[in-house]
């Protein structure tokens, strides 16, 4: 019974062993008495007991290998250290088992000399600023190479590029000049934008203030015509009173019924005030004279009419 026993318990673990589930993005290379036998994908899948084995557990996600600095030549002649950073993918897991020994390896030898040989055309200038030619270069010949291996290079990156001290100092010295050079820069334009503004300002109160000047000076032209013409009226309202004054009792002594003597006395009280004025020359009518005379008569009869 025990030895029944303890065949069931190995054919329950035979038999355990020989079911098999893939997980997501993986894939299983199986080979049968040592030669391949096929590819499982995700799912479940039995193979055959002892003779049937998983070769190789292929994770079929985007991967990531950072390989350490390497030393690289430039075309004038400066060692520089570059490490680089490889995203690839496996397409096919036969190829990746059985296409190279150590694929990693052989991945990291291939980008140092694909590196060496396209820093090696390039000066020391341009590769400091060529990052995404030469990531472009180097992923186009790793991703060539890398097809019988079943990997796919889906991008390179150059991580640091680590110049001698002496060209990092150099590089130093030139960017603090090149600093110091765009804060002068700065400074002056500023300087030039705040006397700009200070013109424009000083020339905006100059026209501000000859504006003001101009109106203070129509406004006083038109205070000094409003008065003057305030004035005329005045004298013209005056003038006209004074007429219908005259005309009023003009009017007045006629209606009274006076005769053609006492019209010619208010005359010559008229002509009086006129000689009264500062006219240098009175013309005199003639009838004016014989009221004179008539004015003389009259005087001396009151005088004769006084003395009795």
């Amino acid at each position: 019974m025990i030895l029944v026993i303890v065949l069931i318990i190995i054919l329950l673990l035979i038999l355990a062993s020989c079911l098999k589930i893939v997980p997501q993005a993986h894939a299983y290379v199986i080979e049968r008495l040592g030669a391949y036998q096929g590819t499982w994908s995700v799912g479940f899948h039995i193979k055959m007991p002892i003779i049937d084995k998983v070769a190789k557990k292929v994770i079929l996600k985007e991967q990531v290998v950072d390989f350490a600095p390497q030393p690289v030549i430039t075309k004038d002649n400066v060692t520089m250290r570059i490490d680089t950073v490889v995203f690839y993918q496996i397409t096919d897991p036969k190829l990746y088992c059985y296409g190279v020994q150590n694929p990693i390896m052989a991945i990291e030898n291939l980008t140092a000399t694909t590196l060496r040989n396209i820093i090696g055309d390039l000066e020391l200038d341009e590769t400091l600023t060529s990052r995404e030619i030469i990531n472009a270069k180097m992923r186009s010949t790793l991703d060539e190479a890398t097809d019988p291996w079943g990997i796919k290079v889906n991008r390179v990156e150059l991580k640091n590029i680590i110049p001698p001290s002496a060209i990092q100092d150099a590089m130093e010295k030139q960017m603090k000049a090149e600093r110091e050079r765009r804060e002068s820069i700065l400074i002056a334009e500023g300087e030039k934008r705040s006397a700009i503004l200070k013109a424009e300002g000083h020339k905006e109160s100059v026209i501000l203030q000859a504006e003001a000047d101009k109106q203070s000076a129509i406004l006083h032209a038109e205070a000094v015509k409003e008065a003057k013409i305030r004035e005329a009226e005045g004298e013209a309202q005056a003038i006209l009173k004074i007429q219908q004054a005259n005309a009023d009792g003009i009017k007045f002594i006629r209606e009274a019924g006076a005769d053609s003597a006492v019209l010619q006395l208010k005359s010559l009280e008229a002509f009086a005030k006129a000689a009264d004025g500062k006219a240098t020359k009175i013309i005199i009518p003639s009838d004016i004279q014989g009221i004179a005379g008539l004015a003389t008569s009259i005087a001396e009869v009151v005088k004769e009419a006084d003395a009795k």
